[in-house]
């Protein structure tokens, strides 16, 4: 099959990575604009802006059921997961973690602080797993205090982790959980991490604006500040906070359809089926978001195909957006299985403005970039 050139907008498959802002978020941050002044500020324009902000917190501080003075502001999810680790005196955690994780981790296993669960194949984490190394780390002479760091929804398969039977471990041996809620908020009901100590989000993985994020917390879990200037955000993170921002995040926390986001699924599957004409599935496909799909597609480099796809104006990933432009195979593919299957692993993300026209335009793009389906 040929194409004739691009005459259409490109399809868009990539809503791990970001999603568009949605018009209701737009339309907010138009609106706040007009509280442009210091939210530090106490006259009229400063308590403006103040009240747009904290309007926000207690919508956060809702959706994660904790005290609105215990979610702190930051400029997006990787700020967030490095606030809440950084200080850690030890970590628990994996590389399936997003970099935001993998890199703090990395720093502390230079220091001895590090400890790294063991990863299966099929991307999750085993509570089991998690006991071994709590054990290990209790049974020595000096008392530590052990934070474990896990994603809630991998950014990359979409494999959901058991965060409730992770956290009983983890307060079992007297640890703290940390979760990356990014790839959750929004996709699914939070309640199931009600034992998390520490939560992150961010407000573009929800149809928000890029630059605002947040990490909230429970149980006394008070972060370290990573920077010091101000009393902004209670001084754990000083600076002067953005309304518009704030507005927009609000906006698409009020516009979460956790039921639409499910109607997803067939599409997905639609989609997924026919790719494993030509590859193989990444991660357990029992316990993934209804979005998701990772598959290694034989005969192609994750980073060939993708580039090859978006010139027929099918928008795809090779893995994280905060590891693009690198050459190296998805880290959390090679992990859980090995090089060559990350070398040609790629992430297809819908959104809730994918409609089943755009599936069907999505899979005549990729026979054409494919061709034909090798033989069973």
């Amino acid at each position: 099959m040929s194409l004739a050139p691009l005459e259409r907008a490109p399809i868009y498959l990539d809503w791990n990575a970001t999603t568009p802002p949605s018009p209701g978020v737009l339309a907010a941050m138009r609106e706040a604009s007009a509280a442009w002044g210091n939210p530090a500020s106490v006259h009229a324009v400063g308590r403006a802006a103040r009240a747009v902000v904290e309007t926000t917190r207690e919508q956060l501080a809702a959706a994660l059921s904790v005290h609105p003075r215990d979610v702190v502001f930051t400029s997006g999810g990787t700020e967030a997961n490095n606030l809440a680790l950084h200080a850690a005196s030890q970590l628990v955690t994996s590389r399936l973690e997003h970099p935001s994780v993998v890199k703090v981790a990395e720093a502390g296993e230079l220091l001895g602080k590090t400890h790294w669960l063991p990863v299966r194949s099929d991307g999750r984490i085993v509570p089991a797993d998690l006991a071994v190394v709590l054990r290990e780390l209790a049974a020595e002479t000096v008392p530590r205090n052990v934070w474990v760091s896990v994603a809630a929804v991998n950014h990359e398969t979409g494999v959901i982790q058991p965060v409730a039977e992770l956290a009983e471990v983890v307060h079992g041996f007297g640890g703290r959980l940390h979760v990356d809620a990014v790839q959750a908020l929004g996709k699914l009901d939070l309640a199931y991490l009600a034992g998390a100590d520490a939560l992150t989000v961010c407000a573009h993985k929800i149809r928000g604006p890029k630059g605002i994020g947040a990490l909230a917390w429970r149980r006394g879990s008070t972060p370290e500040p990573l920077a010091r200037g101000g009393a902004q955000e209670r001084g754990f993170r000083p600076g002067s906070q953005d309304a518009m921002l704030a507005a927009g995040f609000g906006a698409a926390l009020a516009g979460i359809d956790l039921a639409r986001h499910a109607r997803l699924a067939p599409l997905r599957d639609r989609l997924e089926q026919w790719l494993l004409r030509y590859g193989r599935v990444n991660g357990a496909v029992d316990a993934r978001v209804s979005h998701v799909s990772n598959v290694s597609i034989d005969g192609w480099r994750s980073d060939e195909l993708v580039a090859a796809l978006d010139l027929r104006g099918l928008c795809v990933s090779a893995g994280s957006a905060c590891s693009a432009g690198t050459i190296e195979p998805s880290p959390v593919i090679s992990s859980m299985l090995d090089p060559e299957r990350a070398a040609r692993a790629v992430r297809i993300s819908l959104g809730v403005d994918t409609t089943p026209q755009d599936i069907e335009t999505a899979l005549w793009v990729l026979e054409a970039v494919l061709g034909p389906p090798r033989l069973e």
